[in-house]
Protein backbone atom coordinates (compact mmCIF):
# COMPACT_ATOMS: atom_id res chain seq x y z
CA UNK A 1 0.00 0.00 0.00
CA UNK A 2 1.19 3.50 -0.77
CA UNK A 3 -1.29 5.54 1.27
CA UNK A 4 0.51 7.34 4.07
CA UNK A 5 -0.46 10.01 6.60
CA UNK A 6 -0.09 13.45 5.06
CA UNK A 7 1.58 16.32 6.95
CA UNK A 8 -0.33 19.50 7.55
CA UNK A 9 -0.30 21.67 4.46
CA UNK A 10 2.05 24.64 4.49
CA UNK A 11 1.78 27.78 2.39
CA UNK A 12 3.38 27.80 -1.06
CA UNK A 13 7.14 28.32 -1.17
CA UNK A 14 8.55 31.28 -3.05
CA UNK A 15 10.34 30.72 -6.34
CA UNK A 16 13.62 31.77 -4.72
CA UNK A 17 13.18 29.43 -1.75
CA UNK A 18 12.45 26.44 -3.98
CA UNK A 19 15.40 27.26 -6.23
CA UNK A 20 17.63 27.33 -3.16
CA UNK A 21 16.39 23.85 -2.23
CA UNK A 22 17.18 22.60 -5.72
CA UNK A 23 20.66 24.12 -5.50
CA UNK A 24 21.33 22.42 -2.16
CA UNK A 25 20.00 19.09 -3.47
CA UNK A 26 22.24 19.16 -6.54
CA UNK A 27 25.41 20.54 -4.94
CA UNK A 28 27.12 17.16 -5.28
CA UNK A 29 26.95 17.35 -9.08
CA UNK A 30 29.83 19.84 -9.02
CA UNK A 31 32.25 17.32 -7.50
CA UNK A 32 33.19 15.28 -10.57
CA UNK A 33 35.48 16.83 -13.17
CA UNK A 34 36.96 15.83 -16.51
CA UNK A 35 39.93 17.09 -18.51
CA UNK A 36 38.99 17.22 -22.18
CA UNK A 37 40.55 18.50 -25.42
CA UNK A 38 39.50 22.03 -26.31
CA UNK A 39 37.50 20.66 -29.23
CA UNK A 40 35.29 18.78 -26.75
CA UNK A 41 35.00 21.59 -24.19
CA UNK A 42 32.59 23.85 -26.07
CA UNK A 43 29.54 24.60 -23.93
CA UNK A 44 31.05 23.10 -20.78
CA UNK A 45 31.75 24.84 -17.47
CA UNK A 46 35.32 25.39 -16.30
CA UNK A 47 36.04 23.34 -13.18
CA UNK A 48 38.93 25.42 -11.79
CA UNK A 49 40.68 28.75 -12.25
CA UNK A 50 43.10 28.96 -15.17
CA UNK A 51 46.32 30.93 -14.59
CA UNK A 52 48.08 32.31 -17.65
CA UNK A 53 51.32 30.32 -18.15
CA UNK A 54 52.78 33.06 -20.37
CA UNK A 55 52.33 36.66 -21.41
CA UNK A 56 49.87 37.51 -24.18
CA UNK A 57 51.20 38.64 -26.45
CA UNK A 58 54.39 36.76 -25.54
CA UNK A 59 56.58 39.47 -27.10
CA UNK A 60 56.23 43.08 -28.19
CA UNK A 61 54.85 43.14 -31.74
CA UNK A 62 53.63 45.52 -34.37
CA UNK A 63 50.02 46.61 -34.54
CA UNK A 64 50.42 47.82 -38.14
CA UNK A 65 52.27 47.23 -41.39
CA UNK A 66 54.90 49.96 -41.33
CA UNK A 67 58.42 50.77 -40.12
CA UNK A 68 59.95 49.81 -36.78
CA UNK A 69 61.96 52.78 -35.55
CA UNK A 70 63.80 54.32 -32.63
CA UNK A 71 61.56 57.24 -31.67
CA UNK A 72 64.62 59.26 -30.66
CA UNK A 73 65.78 59.22 -34.31
CA UNK A 74 62.66 61.11 -35.46
CA UNK A 75 61.92 64.82 -35.27
CA UNK A 76 59.17 67.31 -36.17
CA UNK A 77 58.98 67.85 -39.91
CA UNK A 78 60.22 64.35 -40.63
CA UNK A 79 63.57 62.59 -40.89
CA UNK A 80 65.04 60.46 -43.66
CA UNK A 81 66.30 57.08 -42.47
CA UNK A 82 68.07 54.21 -44.18
CA UNK A 83 65.85 51.19 -44.74
CA UNK A 84 67.24 47.96 -43.31
CA UNK A 85 66.14 44.31 -43.52
CA UNK A 86 62.40 43.69 -43.28
CA UNK A 87 60.79 41.90 -40.30
CA UNK A 88 58.12 39.38 -41.34
CA UNK A 89 55.72 37.80 -38.85
CA UNK A 90 57.28 34.79 -37.17
CA UNK A 91 60.88 35.93 -37.55
CA UNK A 92 63.33 36.87 -34.79
CA UNK A 93 64.81 40.18 -35.95
CA UNK A 94 68.27 41.58 -35.41
CA UNK A 95 68.71 44.70 -33.26
CA UNK A 96 67.77 47.95 -34.98
CA UNK A 97 70.74 50.25 -35.46
CA UNK A 98 70.42 53.97 -34.84
CA UNK A 99 69.42 55.96 -37.94
CA UNK A 100 67.66 53.01 -39.60
CA UNK A 101 64.06 51.88 -40.09
CA UNK A 102 62.97 48.26 -40.57
CA UNK A 103 59.90 47.38 -42.65
CA UNK A 104 57.68 45.38 -40.31
CA UNK A 105 54.48 43.40 -40.79
CA UNK A 106 51.47 43.29 -38.48
CA UNK A 107 52.14 40.85 -35.62
CA UNK A 108 55.88 40.71 -36.22
CA UNK A 109 58.29 41.00 -33.28
CA UNK A 110 59.60 44.49 -32.54
CA UNK A 111 63.38 44.46 -33.10
CA UNK A 112 65.59 45.09 -30.06
CA UNK A 113 66.29 48.83 -29.89
CA UNK A 114 63.06 49.83 -31.66
CA UNK A 115 60.27 51.36 -29.58
CA UNK A 116 57.65 52.56 -32.10
CA UNK A 117 56.04 51.73 -35.44
CA UNK A 118 55.23 54.28 -38.15
CA UNK A 119 52.38 53.00 -40.37
CA UNK A 120 53.24 52.63 -44.03
CA UNK A 121 50.54 55.18 -44.92
CA UNK A 122 52.54 57.89 -43.09
CA UNK A 123 55.82 57.11 -44.87
CA UNK A 124 57.32 58.82 -47.93
CA UNK A 125 57.18 56.85 -50.16
CA UNK A 126 54.17 54.94 -48.82
CA UNK A 127 55.22 51.61 -50.32
CA UNK A 128 57.92 49.25 -49.11
CA UNK A 129 61.10 49.05 -51.20
CA UNK A 130 62.13 45.80 -52.82
CA UNK A 131 63.99 43.64 -50.26
CA UNK A 132 67.78 43.93 -50.63
CA UNK A 133 67.73 47.16 -52.64
CA UNK A 134 69.33 50.27 -51.05
CA UNK A 135 66.63 52.69 -50.01
CA UNK A 136 65.72 55.49 -47.65
CA UNK A 137 62.34 56.54 -46.25
CA UNK A 138 61.12 59.81 -44.77
CA UNK A 139 59.16 59.35 -41.53
CA UNK A 140 57.34 61.83 -39.26
CA UNK A 141 58.01 62.31 -35.55
CA UNK A 142 56.47 59.43 -33.62
CA UNK A 143 56.20 58.89 -29.85
CA UNK A 144 57.63 55.82 -28.17
CA UNK A 145 55.06 53.01 -27.91
CA UNK A 146 53.06 54.06 -30.95
CA UNK A 147 51.46 51.03 -32.63
CA UNK A 148 53.41 48.64 -30.42
CA UNK A 149 51.58 45.83 -28.64
CA UNK A 150 53.57 45.38 -25.46
CA UNK A 151 54.32 41.90 -24.14
CA UNK A 152 51.61 40.96 -21.63
CA UNK A 153 49.36 43.86 -22.65
CA UNK A 154 46.46 41.42 -23.14
CA UNK A 155 47.21 39.28 -20.08
CA UNK A 156 50.34 38.87 -17.98
CA UNK A 157 51.82 35.50 -17.03
CA UNK A 158 50.74 34.40 -13.57
CA UNK A 159 47.42 36.24 -13.56
CA UNK A 160 44.00 34.56 -13.65
CA UNK A 161 42.89 34.05 -17.21
CA UNK A 162 39.47 32.47 -16.52
CA UNK A 163 37.62 31.83 -13.28
CA UNK A 164 36.17 28.49 -12.24
CA UNK A 165 32.56 28.26 -13.37
CA UNK A 166 33.16 30.17 -16.61
CA UNK A 167 31.00 29.00 -19.51
CA UNK A 168 33.33 27.94 -22.31
CA UNK A 169 32.26 29.51 -25.57
CA UNK A 170 34.40 30.20 -28.64
CA UNK A 171 36.07 33.27 -27.09
CA UNK A 172 37.07 31.44 -23.92
CA UNK A 173 38.38 28.42 -25.81
CA UNK A 174 40.31 30.74 -28.14
CA UNK A 175 42.02 32.30 -25.11
CA UNK A 176 43.03 28.88 -23.76
CA UNK A 177 44.45 27.97 -27.16
CA UNK A 178 46.35 31.28 -27.35
CA UNK A 179 47.88 30.44 -23.97
CA UNK A 180 49.13 27.14 -25.39
CA UNK A 181 46.72 24.98 -23.40
CA UNK A 182 45.43 21.97 -25.41
CA UNK A 183 42.93 20.82 -22.77
CA UNK A 184 40.47 22.26 -20.28
CA UNK A 185 39.36 21.04 -16.85
CA UNK A 186 35.55 20.95 -16.95
CA UNK A 187 32.70 19.77 -14.79
CA UNK A 188 31.55 16.30 -15.74
CA UNK A 189 28.22 16.31 -17.56
CA UNK A 190 25.57 14.77 -15.28
CA UNK A 191 23.49 11.87 -16.55
CA UNK A 192 19.75 12.35 -16.13
CA UNK A 193 17.01 9.73 -16.10
CA UNK A 194 13.89 11.27 -17.63
CA UNK A 195 10.59 9.59 -16.72
CA UNK A 196 7.21 10.62 -18.13
CA UNK A 197 4.13 9.27 -16.37
CA UNK A 198 0.44 8.95 -17.14
CA UNK A 199 -2.02 6.34 -18.41
CA UNK A 200 -3.37 8.99 -20.77
CA UNK A 201 -0.03 9.66 -22.47
CA UNK A 202 1.11 7.88 -25.64
CA UNK A 203 4.21 8.25 -27.79
CA UNK A 204 4.02 10.37 -30.95
CA UNK A 205 3.50 8.21 -34.03
CA UNK A 206 1.13 5.75 -32.36
CA UNK A 207 -2.67 5.75 -32.84
CA UNK A 208 -4.41 8.32 -30.64
CA UNK A 209 -7.36 6.65 -28.92
CA UNK A 210 -10.18 8.51 -27.19
CA UNK A 211 -9.02 10.15 -23.95
CA UNK A 212 -5.33 9.89 -24.85
CA UNK A 213 -2.81 12.65 -25.58
CA UNK A 214 0.59 12.59 -27.23
CA UNK A 215 3.65 12.91 -25.00
CA UNK A 216 5.20 16.36 -25.44
CA UNK A 217 7.05 16.42 -22.13
CA UNK A 218 9.69 13.86 -23.03
CA UNK A 219 10.71 15.81 -26.12
CA UNK A 220 10.47 19.20 -24.40
CA UNK A 221 12.63 18.20 -21.45
CA UNK A 222 14.98 15.94 -23.38
CA UNK A 223 15.72 18.81 -25.77
CA UNK A 224 16.20 21.30 -22.94
CA UNK A 225 18.43 18.97 -20.95
CA UNK A 226 20.61 18.08 -23.92
CA UNK A 227 20.84 21.72 -24.93
CA UNK A 228 22.02 22.39 -21.37
CA UNK A 229 24.83 19.86 -21.81
CA UNK A 230 23.41 16.92 -19.87
CA UNK A 231 23.41 13.28 -20.93
CA UNK A 232 19.82 12.00 -20.96
CA UNK A 233 18.45 8.49 -20.51
CA UNK A 234 14.79 8.32 -21.47
CA UNK A 235 12.76 5.72 -19.60
CA UNK A 236 9.75 6.10 -21.86
CA UNK A 237 6.19 6.54 -20.63
CA UNK A 238 5.32 4.89 -17.34
CA UNK A 239 1.75 3.90 -16.50
CA UNK A 240 0.03 5.04 -13.32
CA UNK A 241 1.36 2.11 -11.30
CA UNK A 242 3.38 3.17 -8.22
CA UNK A 243 5.06 -0.23 -7.80
CA UNK A 244 6.12 -0.33 -11.43
CA UNK A 245 7.52 3.20 -11.16
CA UNK A 246 9.51 2.25 -8.05
CA UNK A 247 10.99 -0.77 -9.82
CA UNK A 248 11.93 1.33 -12.85
CA UNK A 249 13.66 3.99 -10.74
CA UNK A 250 15.48 1.40 -8.67
CA UNK A 251 16.77 -0.31 -11.81
CA UNK A 252 18.17 2.93 -13.26
CA UNK A 253 19.29 4.79 -10.13
CA UNK A 254 22.81 3.29 -9.87
CA UNK A 255 23.71 4.57 -13.35
CA UNK A 256 22.45 8.18 -13.19
CA UNK A 257 23.23 11.41 -11.33
CA UNK A 258 19.73 12.88 -11.36
CA UNK A 259 16.16 11.65 -11.84
CA UNK A 260 13.50 13.91 -13.35
CA UNK A 261 9.86 12.88 -13.49
CA UNK A 262 6.96 14.67 -15.15
CA UNK A 263 3.36 14.41 -14.04
CA UNK A 264 1.75 12.77 -11.03
CA UNK A 265 2.71 15.42 -8.45
CA UNK A 266 -0.58 17.14 -7.62
CA UNK A 267 -3.12 16.18 -4.95
CA UNK A 268 -5.45 14.15 -7.15
CA UNK A 269 -6.44 10.53 -6.66
CA UNK A 270 -4.06 9.07 -9.29
CA UNK A 271 -0.82 10.98 -8.73
CA UNK A 272 1.57 8.08 -9.36
CA UNK A 273 4.84 9.91 -8.68
CA UNK A 274 3.57 11.19 -5.39
CA UNK A 275 2.26 7.74 -4.44
CA UNK A 276 5.51 6.04 -5.35
CA UNK A 277 8.02 8.48 -3.87
CA UNK A 278 6.37 10.16 -0.90
CA UNK A 279 7.98 8.59 2.13
CA UNK A 280 11.10 7.62 0.15
CA UNK A 281 12.98 10.87 0.75
CA UNK A 282 10.98 12.98 -1.71
CA UNK A 283 8.83 15.87 -0.50
CA UNK A 284 5.94 17.36 -2.44
CA UNK A 285 4.53 20.82 -2.10
CA UNK A 286 3.50 23.96 -3.92
CA UNK A 287 5.51 26.89 -5.22
CA UNK A 288 3.90 30.31 -5.61
CA UNK A 289 4.38 30.23 -9.38
CA UNK A 290 2.06 30.05 -12.38
CA UNK A 291 2.39 27.75 -14.25
CA UNK A 292 4.35 25.06 -12.41
CA UNK A 293 3.00 25.31 -8.88
CA UNK A 294 3.14 21.61 -7.85
CA UNK A 295 6.73 20.48 -7.33
CA UNK A 296 8.60 17.62 -5.67
CA UNK A 297 12.24 17.13 -4.76
CA UNK A 298 14.42 14.86 -2.67
CA UNK A 299 16.37 11.64 -3.15
CA UNK A 300 15.59 8.08 -4.21
CA UNK A 301 18.18 5.43 -3.38
CA UNK A 302 20.61 8.29 -2.80
CA UNK A 303 20.00 9.88 -6.22
CA UNK A 304 18.60 13.46 -6.39
CA UNK A 305 15.06 13.60 -7.74
CA UNK A 306 13.14 16.53 -9.21
CA UNK A 307 9.44 16.02 -9.87
CA UNK A 308 7.91 18.45 -12.35
CA UNK A 309 4.20 18.91 -13.17
CA UNK A 310 2.70 17.12 -16.13
CA UNK A 311 1.32 19.98 -18.23
CA UNK A 312 3.89 20.70 -20.97
CA UNK A 313 4.32 24.42 -20.35
CA UNK A 314 4.49 23.86 -16.58
CA UNK A 315 7.14 21.25 -17.20
CA UNK A 316 9.35 23.51 -19.31
CA UNK A 317 8.86 26.56 -17.08
CA UNK A 318 9.90 24.41 -14.09
CA UNK A 319 13.08 23.44 -15.91
CA UNK A 320 13.84 27.06 -16.83
CA UNK A 321 13.07 28.47 -13.38
CA UNK A 322 14.67 25.84 -11.18
CA UNK A 323 17.02 23.38 -12.87
CA UNK A 324 18.67 25.41 -15.63
CA UNK A 325 19.84 28.34 -13.45
CA UNK A 326 21.04 25.96 -10.73
CA UNK A 327 23.11 24.01 -13.26
CA UNK A 328 24.62 27.29 -14.45
CA UNK A 329 25.52 28.30 -10.90
CA UNK A 330 26.98 24.90 -9.97
CA UNK A 331 28.60 23.73 -13.20
CA UNK A 332 29.10 26.89 -15.28
CA UNK A 333 26.93 25.34 -18.00
CA UNK A 334 24.58 26.04 -19.68
CA UNK A 335 25.10 29.72 -20.37
CA UNK A 336 22.71 31.84 -18.30
CA UNK A 337 19.61 33.17 -19.95
CA UNK A 338 20.01 36.80 -20.98
CA UNK A 339 17.70 38.94 -18.86
CA UNK A 340 16.51 42.25 -20.31
CA UNK A 341 13.86 44.83 -19.56
CA UNK A 342 11.09 45.17 -22.13
CA UNK A 343 7.83 47.07 -22.47
CA UNK A 344 4.57 45.17 -22.62
CA UNK A 345 2.73 45.46 -25.92
CA UNK A 346 -0.59 44.76 -24.18
CA UNK A 347 -1.92 44.79 -20.61
CA UNK A 348 -1.99 41.65 -18.47
CA UNK A 349 -3.38 40.39 -15.20
CA UNK A 350 -1.65 38.05 -12.78
CA UNK A 351 -2.48 36.29 -9.49
CA UNK A 352 -1.05 38.70 -6.95
CA UNK A 353 0.23 35.93 -4.68
CA UNK A 354 2.15 34.15 -7.42
CA UNK A 355 5.15 34.72 -9.69
CA UNK A 356 3.61 34.41 -13.14
CA UNK A 357 5.72 33.31 -16.10
CA UNK A 358 4.15 34.17 -19.45
CA UNK A 359 5.43 33.33 -22.89
CA UNK A 360 6.12 36.11 -25.36
CA UNK A 361 7.90 37.39 -28.42
CA UNK A 362 10.57 40.02 -27.84
CA UNK A 363 10.76 42.42 -30.78
CA UNK A 364 13.69 44.58 -31.97
CA UNK A 365 12.01 47.75 -30.73
CA UNK A 366 12.20 46.57 -27.11
CA UNK A 367 8.57 45.54 -26.68
CA UNK A 368 7.32 42.06 -25.80
CA UNK A 369 4.11 40.64 -27.24
CA UNK A 370 2.44 37.97 -25.10
CA UNK A 371 1.78 34.67 -26.87
CA UNK A 372 -1.37 32.87 -25.78
CA UNK A 373 -2.80 33.04 -22.29
CA UNK A 374 -1.53 31.93 -18.91
CA UNK A 375 -2.67 28.32 -19.38
CA UNK A 376 -0.14 25.54 -18.86
CA UNK A 377 -1.35 23.50 -21.85
CA UNK A 378 -0.66 26.09 -24.58
CA UNK A 379 2.19 24.36 -26.42
CA UNK A 380 1.54 26.26 -29.66
CA UNK A 381 1.97 29.58 -27.87
CA UNK A 382 5.19 28.26 -26.36
CA UNK A 383 6.49 27.28 -29.79
CA UNK A 384 5.82 30.81 -31.09
CA UNK A 385 7.72 32.44 -28.21
CA UNK A 386 11.31 33.56 -27.92
CA UNK A 387 11.15 34.82 -24.34
CA UNK A 388 9.76 34.21 -20.86
CA UNK A 389 7.99 37.20 -19.34
CA UNK A 390 8.21 37.52 -15.55
CA UNK A 391 5.47 39.04 -13.44
CA UNK A 392 6.68 38.95 -9.83
CA UNK A 393 4.52 38.04 -6.86
CA UNK A 394 2.70 41.08 -5.53
CA UNK A 395 1.72 42.33 -9.00
CA UNK A 396 -1.92 41.89 -9.99
CA UNK A 397 -1.97 43.80 -13.27
CA UNK A 398 0.27 45.69 -15.65
CA UNK A 399 -0.61 48.13 -18.40
CA UNK A 400 0.64 48.27 -21.96
CA UNK A 401 4.00 50.03 -21.93
CA UNK A 402 4.92 48.88 -18.42
CA UNK A 403 8.39 47.36 -18.08
CA UNK A 404 8.88 43.70 -17.22
CA UNK A 405 11.87 41.39 -16.91
CA UNK A 406 12.25 39.08 -19.88
CA UNK A 407 14.48 36.01 -20.27
CA UNK A 408 15.55 35.51 -23.86
CA UNK A 409 15.13 31.89 -24.97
Amino acid sequence: MHSRPQPAAAGPASVEAHRDKVRALLAGLAVRTDTVPLADALGRGLARDITAPLDLPPFANSQMDGYAVRSADLAEGGVELRVTDPVPAGAQPAALAAGTAAPIMTGAMIPPGADAVVPIEAAEPDVFPEPGSPATVRLPATAAGTYVRAAGSDIAAGTRALAAGTYLGPGQLGLLAALGLPEAPVHAAPTVLLVTTGDEVVAPGTPLEAGKIYDANSTLLDSGLRQAGLAVTRAGITADDPDALERLLRAHAPAVDLIITTGGVSKGAYEVVRQALEGHGVEFGSVAMQPGGPQGLGTFDGVPVLCFPGNPVSCLVSFEMFLRPVLTALLGSPAPRTAVRARLAAPLTSPAAKHQVRRGTLTPDGTVQLEGGAGSHLVHALALSNALVHVPAGTAELAAGDEVEVWVL
